[in-house]
C-alpha cells in the first residue's frame, strides 16, 4: 500500500462507523430506548427553554449540544476558551440537516472564570438550563505543581465560583461533568472530579443538580485512540499501554448520557452508563490493531520507541504494515481498569434501561467545603508547596483516594 493510498484512507476513514465495529460493538446508541421511553419527558423539559453550555466546543459538550438540538431550546449560548473549536461547532451545526437551532443563538470564547464571563451571566440570565463541561480530563494533566494548580483551578475552585453565581439566579436544571476516574481515584484529576462531585453535592439542596461519571469517549479531543490516527497521518508510528482496560462510549453517546442526567435526574443524583465489564470493557491495544487493520495493515511491533521512530523514517512508497511500540504502563496515576461506583453507594438500577443512578450521595456542610478550599487556596500561595502536599490534602478529605506514584508522567512518553 503506498503512503497515498494511506493518507487517501485517513481522509475518508469513518470513525463512527469504526467505533461501532470495533469500540463499542454497538449499531445504535446505548441511550436509544431510554430516550424514546422519555421523549415526552425530554420535550417538556427542553422546548422554549433558555440553555447556557460552558466548555461546549469540546467532544463531550459538543455532542451535548447536538443532542439537545433534536429538541427546540429558544436560546442557546455557548461558553469555551477554544476559539477555533466553537467556530468549527457553529460552521458543522449550520452545515448539518436535523438540528433545531434558535434565533437567538450565540458562542462566546472566554473562560468561564473570568469577570467577562460573569458579565455576560449576568446579562442574560437567568438560564432554564446550565451544563458545565470545562474540565481538565487528563491524567496528565498532574505532572507537577504548577499543572496541578491549574487543574485543580478548574475543575473545583472555579466551579465553586461558578455555582456562587448560580445561586443567585437559579436554573431549573445544572449539570456539571464527572468521570468514571472519581471512582477510588488514583490520580489528582481523578480526586479533583471527586472532590468536585462533594462541592456541587453541598450545593444541591440550593440549585437543582445532576452529574454523570462515564467511560472513555471513544475518539474524543486529546482521547490516545484520536492519537492513532494523527500519528499515521503523519507517519509516525504509534505507542499504546498494554493491559489498560477501558469502556468506552461514542461521542454521540457521551452526549446524550450528559443530556439525559442534565434534565431527567433529580437534584443530587449521579449518573453512570450500564455497561457489562466482560462485554464492554477494552484494551486500548486491540483498537490500535483493529485500527491498522481496518487501513489494510499490518502491526510490525517494536521493542523500543527509538525503533518505532527509525521504522517510520523508513516506511516505502508500499507499505503493508505499521511501526508500534507497546509497553507496560508506568507512569503516576494509572488505573488499569475502570469502574462507576464503590460498594458503599446505592444505585438505581430500574429507572432507566441503560443508565444507572448513584442516590443520595453524602453531602457535606459549607463549613466543611469551605475548609477545604482554604486548605487548598493556602497551599497553592506556599513557596514550599509540591505535588506529595497536594496528595496529602486530597487524601484527608477523600479516604477512597489512593495515589498511585511512580515518578514518572504521561509527557515522557511517545
Amino acid at each position: 500500500m503506498s503512503l497515498l493510498t494511506l493518507n487517501k484512507m485517513y481522509t475518508h476513514f469513518n470513525i463512527d462507523k469504526f467505533i461501532s465495529q470495533h469500540v463499542t460493538g454497538r449499531d445504535t446508541s446505548l441511550l436509544t430506548e431510554d430516550f424514546q421511553k422519555n421523549n415526552t419527558k425530554l420535550h417538556a423539559q427542553i422546548d422554549e427553554k433558555s440553555v447556557l453550555v460552558i466548555g461546549g466546543a469540546g467532544t463531550i459538550g459538543s455532542n451535548y449540544i447536538k443532542a439537545l438540538l433534536r429538541f427546540r431550546p429558544k436560546r442557546l449560548y455557548v461558553i469555551d476558551i477554544n476559539e477555533n473549536g466553537l467556530t468549527e461547532l457553529v460552521r458543522d451545526l449550520r452545515s448539518s440537516v436535523g438540528y433545531n437551532i434558535p434565533d437567538d443563538f450565540i458562542t462566546y470564547p472566554v473562560n468561564f472564570g473570568d469577570k467577562v464571563f460573569e458579565k455576560i451571566f449576568r446579562r442574560f440570565a437567568p438560564f432554564d438550563i446550565v451544563a458545565n463541561f470545562a474540565a481538565h480530563k487528563h491524567v496528565r494533566s498532574e505532572k507537577d505543581v504548577f499543572s496541578i494548580e491549574a487543574m485543580i483551578n478548574n475543575n473545583v475552585l472555579r466551579a465553586r465560583q461558578l455555582l456562587e453565581l448560580l445561586a443567585e439566579f437559579p436554573p431549573r436544571h445544572f449539570f456539571c461533568v464527572s468521570t468514571d476516574k472519581a471512582t477510588n481515584p488514583v490520580n489528582i484529576m481523578g480526586a479533583s472530579k471527586k472532590l468536585m462531585e462533594e462541592l456541587i453535592m453541598a450545593y444541591s439542596s440550593v440549585i437543582p443538580i445532576t452529574t454523570a461519571r462515564f467511560a472513555n469517549v471513544a475518539f474524543s479531543n486529546g482521547s490516545l485512540p484520536l492519537g492513532f490516527i494523527e500519528r499515521i497521518n503523519k507517519r509516525q508510528p504509534l505507542s499504546c499501554p498494554l493491559g489498560i482496560k477501558r469502556f468506552f462510549v461514542s461521542p454521540v453517546e457521551s452526549g446524550e448520557i450528559c443530556l439525559a442526567a442534565s434534565v431527567l435526574g433529580e437534584s443530587g443524583d449521579i449518573f453512570f452508563p450500564e455497561l457489562d465489564e466482560n462485554k464492554d470493557m477494552l484494551d486500548f491495544s486491540k483498537i490500535a490493531i483493529a485500527l491498522l487493520n481496518s487501513l489494510g495493515l499490518e502491526a510490525d511491533i517494536c521493542k523500543t520507541e527509538d525503533e518505532a521512530r527509525d521504522k517510520a523514517l523508513k516506511l516505502g512508497e508500499k507499505i503493508t504494515s505499521y511501526p508500534i511500540c507497546f509497553f507496560e504502563s508506568d507512569t503516576s496515576g494509572e488505573k488499569s481498569f475502570e469502574e462507576f461506583y464503590t460498594n458503599n453507594e446505592e444505585l438505581d438500577l430500574l429507572t432507566f434501561i441503560n443508565l444507572g443512578i448513584i442516590k443520595n450521595s453524602p453531602k457535606r456542610n459549607m463549613a466543611e467545603i469551605d475548609n477545604i478550599f482554604k486548605r487548598l487556596e493556602s497551599l497553592f500561595c506556599s513557596n514550599t508547596v509540591n505535588k506529595g502536599s497536594v496528595v496529602e490534602i486530597l487524601k484527608e478529605y477523600l479516604p477512597n483516594f489512593e495515589h498511585i506514584e511512580k515518578g514518572k508522567h504521561l509527557d515522557q512518553r511517545m
